[in-house]
């Protein structure tokens, strides 16, 4: 992809169903859209684990409704042999701006170049990060054919918190990214499939699911909804 779908500085849309549908979604957006393909494969395998502070203080800001919030964790792409540690930063005027720093295998943050790259982009102090979850799943990634908007579609979706592990492979995560609140055909098919926009992230979705002594009030309807959705 080059930099113009990239999109590193944008706004996201999200959307949860259930997997017997992609088939006829895919088929929809077929004519708009590009597919992505790395090393002749269409469907990509990310490993991603996430970290927070020992009680959950980026996690209870998402649970909040808190403006101004991060997400800190290091992605494995398996499929290009890459990885980087990322921090995401969504503003309080909903754009979600995203930096990253190369790093193949899963960091000590307390390495000298990426605890500066951390202090530079937090504003509180890295020494508080602590890994806390494993959020790996399979994307395809589609490119719009004429405009700067990406669509990526995650599919066999699993979350693993020290022994306890929980699988969801009948559930699709679609985000829609674009630089600005353009007409996106995807977001058009959306609403003719009835398949409404939500916004819990995958990190609270995982962090929710998979500890009881966390917040999960607000996220409750939320959760009831993708669970079910996860059903065959």
């Amino acid at each position: 992809m080059d930099s113009s779908v990239k999109l590193m500085d944008r706004t996201d849309t999200k959307y949860a169903f259930n997997i017997i549908e992609l088939a006829e979604v895919l088929t929809a957006v077929k004519e708009h859209y590009k597919v992505l393909s790395i090393n002749e494969h269409r469907i990509s395998r990310y490993k991603t684990l996430y970290y927070d502070t020992d009680d959950f203080d980026l996690y209870n800001k998402h649970h909040s409704g808190k403006l101004n919030r991060y997400k800190i964790r290091h992605r494995t792409y398996v499929e290009s042999n890459l990885g980087f540690l990322e921090v995401k930063f969504k503003n309080n005027k909903g754009r979600t701006i995203k930096t990253r720093i190369k790093e193949s295998e899963v960091p000590d943050l307390k390495t000298e170049n990426l605890y500066a790259f951390l202090e530079k982009s937090l504003p509180f102090d890295p020494n508080s990060l602590v890994p806390k979850i494993w959020i790996n799943y399979s994307r395809i990634t589609l490119v719009n054919k004429i405009s700067a908007e990406r669509i990526t579609l995650d599919v066999n979706l699993e979350f693993q918190k020290g022994t306890i592990q929980k699988n969801l492979h009948h559930l699709v995560i679609a985000e829609v990214k674009r630089d600005s609140k353009i007409d996106s055909f995807f977001v058009s098919i959306m609403r003719n499939r009835r398949i409404r926009e939500g916004s819990i992230s995958k990190y609270c979705f995982g962090v929710a699911s998979t500890c009881n002594d966390v917040k999960k009030n607000n996220f409750k309807a939320k959760l009831l909804n993708l669970d079910k959705l996860a059903k065959v």
